[in-house]
């Protein structure tokens, strides 16, 4: 289901809610601790993740895009799940293009308590022109067993990220980001065109029609985007060379855009002034003014930024960004949850080094809010050199109300959980 936000009535219960958030984060929120298993160690590259209950026995299983293969590992549930043992790995597809997987979007969309499929394959960045394909996985009535693909005649070229939306009427769509605009060429020419898939009205008809709308293009290079979600309106937020677009869907379809050119440029010197915003994640709290915007920058960048959110949607929402660190190397993974219960989001994120070298920096870390305004953070290591974090995500994963951290690396070749067994803040 898609998250809700409820405006405030009256403004005794804004000042009473305001001041339960400035009450929690001036409190020390507890130290994160996480206990770490390895799921895979034989992963070729696990370019994406995805959570979601594919069997539909109520736990939460993992799938992943690997560079031929499109897999998904089995929660046992919560009395074996620190067994990675227990963790049985399926497959859902392969060799589906001559070039690698790229990203998987998993979502419950028709409400049957299990999720559907798509998938991104025909990963090569340097083709603007053939390169990217985009596909449906129908299900076999035995979800262990590989599923039928159904491959979507049309689509823009490098494919990169996807993720299903949840719209106003209660549909859904699957939104795609390629990298580059077709025909482009190191980040100029045409523009990348995000698209909206609407899937047919028999969701399972290998010949129905996906129809297409586009929500953007405008920018000449992009990496990532979030799904928000303001009122009564559905959006995303997309990062991208020239920095970031805010876009939400009117009642008559068009996407209205917000424009931040000069996003990404803040920090960095004039030669690095193109590269922009390569991960972007959002935390919206209008209950006490508690939301922040988090990128890393530029594309594959070293700097993990916070910009702290005002109110408004149709009005500059975000104030001057703060460098937590400029110390990544090939930041890659971005996420962002409430794992300490604080109230508020803290962030996670990810960096995998550079391709080919052996030595540079890899590993994930955690990211605390200290104080109510968001200026000062708390840095928490919590895998230093063990995993080369292609991408990460975030769920609970025993059921105990905690939710865990799940990354997939390339240079490590494995795919880990770190069950987060945060002690309880102290009264």
């Amino acid at each position: 289901m898609k998250p809700s936000i409820n405006p405030i009535a009256g403004l005794g219960l804004a000042v009473w809610m305001f001041a339960l958030a400035a009450r929690a984060v001036a409190a020390e929120p507890p130290e994160p601790k996480f206990t770490a298993i390895t799921l895979d160690d034989h992963i070729q590259i696990g370019y994406g993740l995805a959570i979601a209950d594919v069997d539909g026995d109520g736990h939460p299983d993992i799938l992943l895009a690997d560079k031929k293969q499109f897999v998904w590992y089995r929660n046992p549930g919560p009395s074996q799940v620190r067994d990675p043992a227990a963790w049985h790995k399926y497959l859902l597809a392969e060799n589906l293009a001559e070039d690698d997987n790229v990203c998987i979007a998993a979502e419950d969309i028709d409400g049957d308590g299990k999720c559907e499929i798509a998938v991104g394959a025909a990963w090569k960045p340097s083709d603007t022109e053939k390169s990217g394909a985009v596909f449906y996985l129908i299900p076999p009535a035995d979800r262990t067993q590989p599923w039928t693909p159904v491959k979507f005649p049309a689509v823009e070229p490098t494919t990169h990220r996807m993720r299903w939306i949840q719209l106003n009427d209660g549909t859904w769509g699957l939104v795609v980001l390629p990298l580059h605009g077709r025909g482009n060429k190191n980040g100029e020419g045409t523009p990348v065109k995000a698209l909206l898939y609407r899937p047919p009205a028999l969701l399972n008809d290998p010949k129905g029609e996906w129809t297409t709308e586009v929500v953007d293009e405008s920018l000449h290079m992009t990496h990532n985007f979030d799904l928000i979600s303001l009122g009564k309106k559905d959006g995303v937020v997309i990062g991208g060379r020239e920095g970031m677009r805010c876009l939400h869907r009117e009642e008559n379809g068009t996407w209205k855009r917000i424009s931040f050119e000069a996003w990404g440029k803040d920090h960095v010197g004039q030669e690095e002034e193109a590269k922009g915003i390569g991960e972007i994640r959002q935390s919206v709290d209008r209950r006490f003014k508690g939301g922040f915007l988090a990128t890393i920058e530029p594309m594959h960048g070293n700097r993990l930024v916070v910009y702290p959110q005002r109110w408004a949607f149709d009005a500059p929402p975000f104030d001057h960004g703060i460098v937590l660190t400029d110390h990544l190397s090939e930041g890659h993974a971005l996420r962002l949850g409430d794992l300490l219960h604080m109230g508020m989001n803290q962030i996670v994120v990810g960096w995998r080094g550079k391709a080919g070298t052996i030595d540079t920096p890899i590993g994930v870390a955690f990211w605390t809010p200290v104080d109510q305004k968001m200026e000062k953070w708390r840095e928490t290591v919590i895998d230093p050199n063990g995993m080369a974090c292609e991408d990460l995500q975030i769920a609970d994963l025993n059921g105990d109300g905690k939710p865990d951290i799940i990354a997939s690396g390339r240079r490590t070749h494995n795919v880990k959980i770190y069950f987060n067994d945060t002690a309880p803040a102290r009264p």
